[in-house]
């Protein structure tokens, strides 16, 4: 201890830190590759228990279609014609049979054998009452040696497992004239081996290369497998193995399910094994499933160097991450010196500036620093403060200047309005007194020319009413009834037409409203066109201009008035609706602003949002009553 005690500092603290880190790190990785390993057995015995029971699902749903296909047979109405003609039967139930998939089945007049359902091991004697000579041949399994099985003095299993079906066979009055016994045999019963390795592991169900096979075992010996002799690649299937001693004494010895890794013919597999018993509950076989463990061992063990090597890393790492920090303790403490040296020399701008430390020696050394920049801070944020209140003052000025302007030009419209009333009066008067000197027939000659001249006149007189709705709006607002929106904007799309016809903007119109919003319709005309004027200059290279008309859920109409243009600018947003903001070089900046202020006197909206798939949208949301 005193030992320790007369260490430096820095040798202090490297003790401190990589003694914990040299002696929990390598045991906390322990800990992991453990776990890991556990967890990841533990994952493929779940997946082969799960296997295993789809495996055992469709025996056990084989077996009963032996019992429903032979029950099917005997309560057949073609048998029990057969029997009461004497028909064919064998001939019948040989046809009925092939059809139901079973392997034999044959009629015992007579017979009280009590109708069932069972798994059933035949010995050579009994297998001639049920089993043909094709048949027979396919029970001899010779036994091979094989690998960790228990020693045996036999050479050859010639028992026949078969899934046997029992239904008796009745009258019309109800007395039992015998049964039909149907079944199917097990022993190199390929086709049924095959499916069950299909329907478990079909095509690309195992990764890693992995080969997944299914058994049969009568008793311990493999009587129906896809397990290959000598690998997966050889043809020959390993009939007549037998299972390994281990897996053998707890499966058939103690009826227990294997859900382990067992050696299989050759190799390693990841292995269930289910016991299989017969009518009398006696065990009699087995039904396996499994997968070869070879590629999940590769790469468990992948996993579990990735994880030491990860450790390892980060051990490495903390070490030099340690031994940095140790350098940077004193660091702090000889700038801070140093700093208070050149300050005595007179420099009262220097500081100890940043340590990288966060402890108490680098705490130390900002509050020297804050002491330095406490009139510096002061004076920043008196400058930031003069310049936040000189840019408030600009921005009040221009709120001011602008509502200057604005008044400017309502009086302004208002005395041009007026001044130009009288002269239209005068003109029309005259028109109209022309109109009543002029003979009949010198009337039909000049007859359109006055017509024109009635129309600019009218013209001059709609201009003047717009000056005063700009100069007074909520003065003039214009009669109000239900329009048509598909036919207004029609009429809109005529007035237009002439700058259409200078461009190549393709024009779209979905007209779907069928409600109609009350509103003065030469306002909204005047509203509509100068979006669509306003769309028209959005795409000066061509474009897709879409006037649509819509029903909306809350019971307003929109005309939506979208274009495929640059879209409006972010900046732009928050201004679009205020007089005299404009991007046009020669536009006025009053277009929206007072077509948005035509909208809100009946009580709708002018919204403006950009498009997702590019432009801008403008859309006019008209309420039914017209009212404000």
């Amino acid at each position: 201890m005193g030992r320790f005690q007369s260490l430096s500092i820095r040798n202090k603290l490297l003790a401190m830190v990589l003694l914990p880190l040299l002696g929990v790190l390598p045991l906390l990785g322990a800990l992991l590759l453990w776990w890991s390993n556990a967890a990841f057995d533990r994952l493929l015995t779940t997946k082969v228990r799960a296997d295993l029971a789809v495996a055992q699902g469709y025996f056990e749903r084989v077996l009963a279609e032996v019992g429903t296909g032979t029950a099917a047979i005997a309560e057949s109405h073609a048998l029990a014609r057969a029997l009461s003609e004497g028909g064919d039967v064998p001939a019948l139930l040989t046809a009925a049979g092939r059809r139901a998939g079973l392997d034999f089945i044959h009629w015992r007049p007579g017979d009280a054998t009590t109708d069932g359902t069972d798994l059933v091991v035949l010995e050579p004697e009994a297998q001639r009452a049920l089993l043909d000579a094709t048949q027979r041949e396919r029970v001899a399994v010779p036994l091979l040696g094989t690998r960790n099985a228990a020693p045996s003095q036999r050479t050859r299993e010639d028992r026949a497992m078969v899934l046997l079906a029992t239904r008796a066979v009745v009258d019309d009055r109800g007395q039992r004239l015998g049964t039909v016994q149907g079944g199917v045999l097990l022993n190199r019963n390929l086709p049924f081996i095959d499916h069950i390795n299909e329907i478990v592991y079909p095509a690309g169900s195992l990764p890693f290369g992995s080969q997944g096979t299914a058994t049969l075992f009568l008793d311990d010996v493999r009587i129906s497998t896809n397990v290959r002799l000598f690998g997966p690649t050889q043809a020959e299937r390993a009939i007549g193995t037998r299972v390994s001693r281990v897996v053998r004494d707890a499966v058939l010895g103690r009826g227990q399910t294997w859900l382990d890794r067992a050696f299989v013919v050759d190799d390693w597999y990841v292995s269930g094994y289910q016991p299989l018993t017969d009518a009398a509950g006696q065990r009699v076989g087995m039904l396996y499933v499994g997968f070869l463990e070879r590629p999940f061992t590769w790469l468990k063990y992948a996993a579990l160097a990735g994880i030491g090597m990860v450790f390892f890393a980060v051990m490495i790492v903390a070490a030099v991450v340690s031994l940095r920090w140790a350098r940077t303790i004193f660091r702090p403490l000889e700038r801070m010196e140093a700093t208070m040296l050149v300050v005595e020399g007179g420099d009262l701008d220097a500081r100890v500036g940043a340590t990288g430390s966060h402890d108490e020696v680098g705490r130390l050394a900002g509050h020297l620093d804050h002491l330095l920049d406490v009139l510096q801070r002061w004076h920043a944020e008196l400058d930031a403060k003069v310049a936040e209140r000189t840019r408030e003052l600009e921005n009040a000025q221009g709120q001011l200047l602008r509502s200057e302007k604005l008044a400017a030009v309502g009086q302004l419209t208002a005395s041009i309005a007026h001044e130009i009333n009288n002269p239209i009066a005068v003109i029309q008067g005259n028109l109209d007194l022309v109109r009543t000197q002029l003979p009949a027939e010198a009337g039909d000659v000049v007859r359109d020319e006055l017509r024109l001249i009635d129309e600019q006149v009218e013209r001059m007189r709609l201009i003047v009413t717009q000056l005063l709705q700009f100069a007074r709006p909520s003065e003039y607002a214009g009669y109000v009834a239900p329009v048509d929106t598909a036919r207004v904007a029609e009429d809109c799309l005529v007035l237009v037409g002439h700058l259409l016809a200078k461009t190549r903007i393709t024009l779209v119109r979905e007209f779907s409203a069928t409600r109609q919003p009350q509103i003065n319709r030469n306002e909204l005309q005047q509203v509509l066109v100068n979006l669509l004027v306003n769309a028209i200059h959005a795409m000066a290279d061509g474009g897709t201009l879409l006037l649509a008309t819509r029903d909306l859920d809350d019971g307003r109409v929109a005309i939506d008035v979208a274009d495929t243009g640059p879209g409006l600018e972010a900046t732009l947003m928050d201004q679009l609706f205020k007089p005299f903001v404009t991007r046009k070089k020669d536009g006025t900046g009053l277009g929206l602003w007072i077509s948005r202020s035509i909208v809100e006197r009946y009580g709708g909206e002018l919204v403006a949002a950009n498009r997702a798939t590019g432009g801008a949208c403008f859309s006019v949301l008209l309420r039914l009553d017209g009212s404000a």
